[in-house]
């Protein structure tokens, strides 16, 4: 190739990077220099072309992630005759071919294990819930339970990253991106996508929670959540160092700018451009964030609510509060993950601690929108990776110490936006092991929560590797049967 040729190529290149970037890079960067930073967020603001595909029923989604599988057999799906055969195996026209983790492939054993507390009717509904749930149980008339939700994984990690990203295996973007990057942000001074963590007292629930739950996948990075964390300050470096004025910090991130918009002018990558727009976001934080852990304005009776743990960081208390705080303030997307739920050798124990933990949080965060007037446009999901076995594991066959994974069927519960309220969808056998009627699969439940944000799930793609990805994969279906 001779030097005229490969100029030319050179320039063509350059102007198609350009062009090509308008929209999202250089064009933002270059607008945001002549016409100020607030041009460049409203740029920044939109999804995607054409979103969202109908009118939402939910403009944000709280996600009350209870990581370890709580046990549907113990809290929402009541069984009597666990308790009649008590210590008996459960039959092997029940079981089938059901797979099971590698904890369960050498048993001989299968004893029916019935819930360690009893049920009662809740709300005008009688939705039937266990007593270790007394302030769920008191929002039976506010929540739609679904007992009929099912899986292929067997295990903690493939099982959240099935739920949150769609595919078992790390590398695609988890919900909150693909409703990030479909539907745009809210709000100019905080993330739009915020992730917390907490876990049981008692660290009792070995898992661990990966950034490729949050994680953008192959979307822009711009897309992923922003984790709070529990110690220090929520974001790290929010406040200047010592001796940096907010003059000099913001004439710093102008340089910066400058010199990233001309990397971008140069590169086209989007990445720079995330990076421009995550440093604005930073600064607009120092005054965001500090106020919205400020619960000195909450009311007691408002406080007295969430529980005792409210005013300790980093509890799931704590952050229900936050949670709450983040939404009226125009987070689209916050994602609540709590861990302690893996009874294996400790259900009767440690399900108990768990529920008192995280129920009245729970229920405080619902009664609280609703008094609001935000729960009608906003969706809120209690849910899990899977549920727990129906037969005990470990100690003695009338009175295991535990229960292990189990996919076919379990229990999440949702409220609010687009929601049916008051009722209970699908059923299981009566040994909470097969689904008799109205099956939910993690993907159906996908669809139908992007659906209430106004999404049509098989038109929210992204290309990648010569393909249109999509959150549902290839499956999905729309779960009519719970929408109000």
């Amino acid at each position: 190739m001779n030097i005229d040729l490969q100029l030319q190529n050179r320039d063509r290149v350059t102007r198609r990077q350009f062009f090509g970037s308008t929209a999202s890079g250089i064009g933002i960067a270059a607008l945001s220099s002549l016409l100020g930073k607030d041009t460049m967020f409203a740029a920044d603001a939109g999804g995607g072309p054409g979103f969202p595909h109908f009118l939402p029923r939910a403009k944000r989604i709280v996600l009350l992630w209870q990581g370890g599988a709580p046990s549907h057999v113990d809290l929402f799906d009541e069984k009597p005759i666990l308790e009649k055969l008590r210590g008996k195996d459960i039959p092997d026209s029940v079981r089938g071919s059901t797979r099971l983790s590698t904890m369960s492939s050498g048993y001989k054993r299968w004893p029916c294990t019935p819930a360690i507390k009893p049920f009662k009717n809740y709300g005008k509904s009688g939705m039937r819930l266990s007593t270790m749930l007394p302030n769920i149980g008191s929002l039976a008339d506010e929540i739609c339970l679904v007992r009929t939700m099912n899986t292929e994984a067997v295990n903690h990690a493939p099982g959240v990253t099935f739920t949150l990203t769609g595919a078992q295996i790390p590398g695609r973007p988890s919900m909150g991106a693909w409703l990030s990057y479909g539907l745009g942000r809210i709000s100019d001074d905080l993330p739009t996508f915020v992730v917390m963590t907490s876990s049981d007292q008692g660290k009792t629930c070995g898992q661990l929670f990966f950034d490729y739950y949050w994680g953008s996948g192959f979307l822009p990075s711009r897309y992923q959540g922003v984790r709070f964390r529990n110690t220090g300050d929520p974001v790290p470096y929010l406040a200047n160092p010592p001796g940096v004025s907010k003059a000099a910090r913001r004439a710093l991130l102008d340089d910066l700018s400058e010199m990233n918009a001309a990397h971008l002018a140069d590169y086209g990558d989007p990445e720079i451009d995330a990076r421009i727009l995550q440093y604005e976001m930073a600064n607009r934080m120092q005054t965001s964030v500090p106020e919205l852990i400020d619960f000195s304005n909450e009311p007691p009776d408002i406080l007295e609510r969430y529980g005792a743990d409210v005013l300790k960081k980093g509890t799931y208390a704590s952050n229900c509060l936050i949670a709450r705080r983040l939404l009226e303030r125009g987070t689209r997307f916050v994602q609540l993950m709590h861990s302690g739920w893996d009874q294996h050798s400790n259900l009767y124990t440690q399900l108990e601690k768990q529920c008192r933990d995280t129920d009245a949080p729970s229920a405080a965060l619902v009664k609280d929108l609703k008094e609001r007037g935000m729960l009608d446009d906003t969706l809120v999901v209690w849910a899990s990776e899977f549920g727990r076995t129906p037969f005990g594991q470990g100690g003695d066959p009338d009175k295991p110490i535990g229960r292990d994974h189990f996919g076919k069927a379990y229990s999440w519960w949702l409220a609010g936006a687009g929601v049916k309220a008051g009722t209970v969808y699908g059923s299981t056998d009566e040994f909470g092991w097969n689904i008799t009627n109205n099956p939910v699969h993690v993907h159906d439940m996908q669809a139908t929560m992007l659906h209430l944000n106004g999404v049509d799930h098989t038109k929210l793609t992204y290309r990648y590797q010569g393909r249109q990805y999509r959150l549902t994969d290839v499956h999905g279906q729309l779960v009519s049967g719970i929408l109000a």
